[in-house]
């Protein structure tokens, strides 16, 4: 099997998709999760203002409606939680998605001051991070708040990762890759558009250029400059599409490098360490 089906047999996605399906996929996965642990009364998910966030935000609301609405059990909530450095340059982006996706619960956590505070401790024992290293820092401390918010309110953390970024590796270790529960994996990043734009989500969301916003030194860098690839290869590329070969050796290089961000820790018994 070629490498391009290999991967998009992976990561499950397929060339084309019903909105609506997709939709209620995702809503009845959060639902079953929920049901089948009944000690989990919460979901608790960042949003950054951008596609990703934004619809699984969506998808969270609507699965602990539906499930209060059939349980009459007011303790589920959906926790959104923004976890700005300092001010995020796009805050009114952020609001917005809040205000399209009605959660139940909104909290706050500024995770600049814990970051420095990391970054300190870092430098009296010698080890001065560089500004990539900073963004990934950024990105641990807010998973670390989101599942000590996890913890305290009976809940999971939810994941972003969907196949575009999956197939890329575009995510931080133990950061925004370390989740409990996935409900977008299987979609490219135009399939999520389709499903915000379904949603009635305001425009300017899913539209706008996406970017990881993680280092100082090139704010809102976005993440098409950083991969050297559009999403649209990607997307492309996902959906079984032939491509310009040095745009399948880009994307195909990535998923090589990134293996292990896909899988658990190796062990002795793996033979990926062997390869």
């Amino acid at each position: 099997m070629a490498l391009q089906q290999e991967i998009i047999q992976a990561l499950g996605v397929k060339p084309q998709v019903d909105p609506h399906h997709e939709i209620r996929v995702s809503v009845d996965f959060l639902k079953a999760y929920l049901k089948t642990y009944p000690f989990i009364k919460s979901l608790v998910l960042g949003i950054s203002g951008g596609q990703d966030s934004t619809l699984a935000g969506k998808l969270c609301q609507t699965a602990i409606s539906e499930l209060r609405e059939e349980t009459s059990d007011d303790a589920y909530q959906f926790i959104a939680v923004r976890l700005p450095f300092g001010v995020q340059f796009d805050e009114q982006d952020c609001q917005d998605a809040i205000g399209f996706i009605q959660p139940d619960q909104v909290l706050t956590v500024n995770i600049k001051s814990a970051v420095l505070a990391s970054e300190e401790a870092l430098r009296e024992a010698g080890i001065e991070l560089s500004d990539f290293i900073r963004g990934n820092e950024k990105a641990r401390e807010r998973m670390k708040a989101q599942y000590s918010i996890a913890g305290m309110t009976k809940g999971v953390v939810v994941g972003t990762d969907h196949a575009a970024e999956a197939v890329t590796g575009f995510f931080t270790k133990y950061g925004d890759g370390g989740t409990d529960i996935n409900p977008l994996f299987r979609l490219n990043k135009r399939q999520g558009k389709l499903l915000l734009k379904t949603l009635g989500c305001p425009e300017h969301l899913y539209l706008k250029a996406p970017t990881a916003d993680l280092e100082d030194n090139r704010p809102s860098l976005p993440d098409e400059v950083a991969l050297g690839v559009t999403y649209e290869n990607i997307d492309d590329y996902l959906e079984g599409k032939k491509l310009d070969s040095a745009i399948s050796s880009i994307i195909e290089g990535w998923y090589t490098r990134t293996e292990h961000k896909r899988r658990p820790p190796i062990t002795v018994f793996d033979d990926f360490w062997k390869k």
